[in-house]
């Protein structure tokens, strides 16, 4: 899928801060992420690599910007898991899709989805999975993901 005209896909940077967690604000709570925090994880998001067949970044967060603003319309992430199983296959993880309210109904959503995708194939992936709530199942199916596991969870 290609991006409506005016957007743009990068990497989250440091300078992302506010419109990541804003954005992020629309799925969940994000509760009281600082600055430095932002800019810690961020540092070290971009220090983890692993290597299958090639150098890749293990964590891939993304964001499309409005080209002329450089605000943060989406965010997105992919995380790759080197596994023992599938003769040490990648398995990827889409997680935190969120799209800004200021550019919902544009499919954002849709197109990040698309390109972690594209990017987990492309580093390797056997598989890439995501948890949803089910409200947006039909969303997810309509990128060309299905159903097929039973999410369980524990929490404190």
């Amino acid at each position: 899928m290609t991006l409506p005209e005016g957007y743009k896909i990068r990497r989250i940077e440091k300078k992302d801060y506010e419109g990541v967690v804003e954005t992020l604000a629309v799925l969940t709570t994000v509760g009281n992420l600082t600055r430095e925090q932002f800019e810690s994880i961020v540092d070290y998001w971009n220090s983890v690599q692993m290597y299958h067949d090639k150098s890749i970044y293990k964590y891939n967060p993304s964001v499309i910007v409005d080209v002329n603003t450089d605000e943060v319309a989406a965010v997105g992430n992919i995380i790759l898991e080197q596994k023992l199983i599938h003769e040490g296959g990648i398995c990827g993880h889409i997680e935190d899709i969120a799209v800004s309210k200021n550019h919902q109904g544009k499919k954002l959503g849709k197109a990040l989805l698309g390109y972690l995708s594209d990017l987990g194939f492309q580093s390797g992936c056997y598989k890439i999975i995501l948890d949803c709530n089910e409200k947006n199942v039909k969303f997810y199916e309509k990128c060309g993901y299905s159903t097929t596991a039973i999410e369980m969870q524990k929490r404190k």
